[in-house]
Protein backbone atom coordinates (compact mmCIF):
# COMPACT_ATOMS: atom_id res chain seq x y z
CA UNK A 1 0.00 0.00 0.00
CA UNK A 2 1.34 3.54 -0.84
CA UNK A 3 2.06 5.62 2.02
CA UNK A 4 -0.13 8.65 0.39
CA UNK A 5 -3.23 5.71 0.63
CA UNK A 6 -2.25 4.47 4.12
CA UNK A 7 -2.23 8.47 5.44
CA UNK A 8 -5.58 8.64 4.23
CA UNK A 9 -7.02 5.38 5.80
CA UNK A 10 -5.30 6.47 9.08
CA UNK A 11 -7.00 9.65 8.61
CA UNK A 12 -10.53 8.69 8.19
CA UNK A 13 -9.65 6.60 11.28
CA UNK A 14 -8.90 9.63 13.03
CA UNK A 15 -11.76 11.76 12.01
CA UNK A 16 -14.38 8.42 12.66
CA UNK A 17 -13.27 8.34 16.23
CA UNK A 18 -13.19 12.01 16.41
CA UNK A 19 -17.00 12.34 15.31
CA UNK A 20 -18.01 9.99 17.83
CA UNK A 21 -15.86 11.23 20.55
CA UNK A 22 -14.66 14.61 20.18
CA UNK A 23 -11.47 14.91 22.31
CA UNK A 24 -10.29 18.18 25.05
CA UNK A 25 -6.62 18.72 23.36
CA UNK A 26 -6.38 17.85 19.48
CA UNK A 27 -2.58 17.49 19.48
CA UNK A 28 -2.60 15.51 22.91
CA UNK A 29 -5.27 13.29 20.93
CA UNK A 30 -3.05 13.09 17.60
CA UNK A 31 -0.49 11.91 19.64
CA UNK A 32 -2.06 9.34 21.11
CA UNK A 33 -3.64 8.01 18.30
CA UNK A 34 -0.01 7.48 16.63
CA UNK A 35 1.11 5.58 19.35
CA UNK A 36 -1.82 3.45 19.56
CA UNK A 37 -1.43 2.96 15.97
CA UNK A 38 1.96 1.65 16.05
CA UNK A 39 1.54 -0.25 19.03
CA UNK A 40 -1.55 -2.00 17.23
CA UNK A 41 1.03 -2.94 14.31
CA UNK A 42 4.12 -4.03 16.67
CA UNK A 43 1.58 -6.15 18.34
CA UNK A 44 0.57 -7.70 15.38
CA UNK A 45 4.13 -8.10 14.31
CA UNK A 46 5.26 -9.55 17.82
CA UNK A 47 1.99 -11.41 18.37
CA UNK A 48 -0.10 -11.22 21.80
CA UNK A 49 1.83 -9.76 24.70
CA UNK A 50 1.90 -11.23 27.92
CA UNK A 51 0.00 -10.02 30.76
CA UNK A 52 1.41 -6.62 32.35
CA UNK A 53 4.41 -6.75 29.91
CA UNK A 54 4.88 -3.29 28.81
CA UNK A 55 5.15 -2.62 25.08
CA UNK A 56 7.90 -1.07 24.12
CA UNK A 57 7.92 1.04 20.57
CA UNK A 58 10.85 1.11 18.00
CA UNK A 59 12.06 4.37 16.85
CA UNK A 60 9.20 5.74 13.99
CA UNK A 61 10.59 4.38 10.89
CA UNK A 62 10.76 6.85 7.83
CA UNK A 63 7.65 5.20 6.25
CA UNK A 64 5.80 5.92 10.09
CA UNK A 65 7.06 9.77 9.35
CA UNK A 66 5.82 9.77 6.07
CA UNK A 67 2.20 8.66 6.77
CA UNK A 68 1.94 10.85 9.46
CA UNK A 69 3.32 13.97 7.84
CA UNK A 70 0.74 13.50 4.92
CA UNK A 71 -2.50 12.74 7.49
CA UNK A 72 -1.88 15.18 10.13
CA UNK A 73 -2.52 18.19 8.15
CA UNK A 74 -5.17 16.49 6.64
CA UNK A 75 -6.79 16.18 9.77
CA UNK A 76 -6.07 19.26 10.88
CA UNK A 77 -7.93 20.83 7.41
CA UNK A 78 -10.74 18.80 7.91
CA UNK A 79 -11.57 19.72 11.36
CA UNK A 80 -10.64 23.36 10.81
CA UNK A 81 -13.18 23.81 7.54
CA UNK A 82 -16.04 20.97 9.06
CA UNK A 83 -18.89 23.12 9.04
CA UNK A 84 -18.39 24.22 5.23
CA UNK A 85 -17.40 20.53 3.98
CA UNK A 86 -20.39 19.43 5.17
CA UNK A 87 -22.65 22.02 4.06
CA UNK A 88 -21.45 21.06 1.07
CA UNK A 89 -22.20 17.40 1.64
CA UNK A 90 -25.84 18.48 2.71
CA UNK A 91 -26.10 20.51 -0.66
CA UNK A 92 -25.15 17.65 -3.11
CA UNK A 93 -26.69 14.35 -1.15
CA UNK A 94 -29.83 14.24 -1.77
CA UNK A 95 -32.45 13.18 0.95
CA UNK A 96 -29.54 12.58 3.43
CA UNK A 97 -29.42 14.12 6.43
CA UNK A 98 -25.58 14.70 7.41
CA UNK A 99 -26.07 12.57 10.94
CA UNK A 100 -28.07 9.67 9.10
CA UNK A 101 -25.27 8.68 6.99
CA UNK A 102 -22.72 5.78 7.68
CA UNK A 103 -19.80 7.73 10.03
CA UNK A 104 -17.13 6.22 7.84
CA UNK A 105 -18.98 7.47 4.77
CA UNK A 106 -19.00 10.95 6.68
CA UNK A 107 -15.64 11.21 7.46
CA UNK A 108 -14.60 9.54 4.11
CA UNK A 109 -16.60 12.35 2.24
CA UNK A 110 -15.07 14.77 4.78
CA UNK A 111 -11.62 13.58 3.99
CA UNK A 112 -12.14 13.76 0.46
CA UNK A 113 -13.71 17.58 0.04
CA UNK A 114 -10.78 19.11 1.63
CA UNK A 115 -8.71 17.69 -0.74
CA UNK A 116 -10.93 18.94 -3.56
CA UNK A 117 -11.28 22.17 -2.25
CA UNK A 118 -7.86 22.96 -0.25
CA UNK A 119 -5.31 20.70 -1.58
CA UNK A 120 -3.95 22.04 -5.11
CA UNK A 121 -1.51 19.23 -5.31
CA UNK A 122 -4.28 16.69 -5.22
CA UNK A 123 -5.98 16.11 -8.31
CA UNK A 124 -9.96 16.16 -7.73
CA UNK A 125 -9.95 13.04 -9.43
CA UNK A 126 -7.16 10.98 -7.34
CA UNK A 127 -9.26 12.32 -4.47
CA UNK A 128 -12.35 10.73 -5.32
CA UNK A 129 -11.19 7.33 -6.63
CA UNK A 130 -9.05 7.22 -3.07
CA UNK A 131 -12.55 8.03 -0.98
CA UNK A 132 -14.20 5.25 -3.29
CA UNK A 133 -11.71 2.49 -2.51
CA UNK A 134 -11.50 3.47 1.21
CA UNK A 135 -15.21 3.42 1.47
CA UNK A 136 -15.60 -0.01 -0.50
CA UNK A 137 -12.53 -1.28 2.17
CA UNK A 138 -14.01 0.37 5.76
CA UNK A 139 -17.90 0.90 4.73
CA UNK A 140 -20.80 -1.28 3.39
CA UNK A 141 -21.00 -2.90 -0.01
CA UNK A 142 -22.79 0.44 -1.40
CA UNK A 143 -20.55 2.56 0.17
CA UNK A 144 -18.35 2.82 -2.89
CA UNK A 145 -21.71 3.95 -4.93
CA UNK A 146 -22.54 6.36 -2.37
CA UNK A 147 -19.36 8.54 -2.50
CA UNK A 148 -18.57 8.63 -5.71
CA UNK A 149 -22.08 9.81 -6.45
CA UNK A 150 -21.86 12.81 -3.94
CA UNK A 151 -18.48 13.68 -4.89
CA UNK A 152 -19.03 13.59 -8.35
CA UNK A 153 -21.84 16.36 -7.77
CA UNK A 154 -19.24 18.17 -5.80
CA UNK A 155 -16.42 17.92 -8.70
CA UNK A 156 -18.92 19.40 -11.15
CA UNK A 157 -18.79 22.74 -8.81
CA UNK A 158 -15.04 22.96 -8.69
CA UNK A 159 -14.01 26.09 -10.28
CA UNK A 160 -9.95 23.63 -11.58
CA UNK A 161 -9.52 21.06 -13.73
CA UNK A 162 -10.53 17.72 -12.40
CA UNK A 163 -6.93 15.67 -13.53
CA UNK A 164 -4.54 18.53 -13.05
CA UNK A 165 -2.76 19.34 -10.29
CA UNK A 166 -2.32 23.58 -9.81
Amino acid sequence: MGTRREARERAVQFLFQYDLNPPGNLDQALDQFWQSQRAFVLADEKGPARWGEALELPPLTADEAAVRLFADPLIRGVLEHREAIDARIVKHAKNWALHRMAVVDRNVLRLAIYEMLHRDDIPPVVSINEAVDIAKRFSTEDSGKFVNGILDRIKNDLMRPARIVR
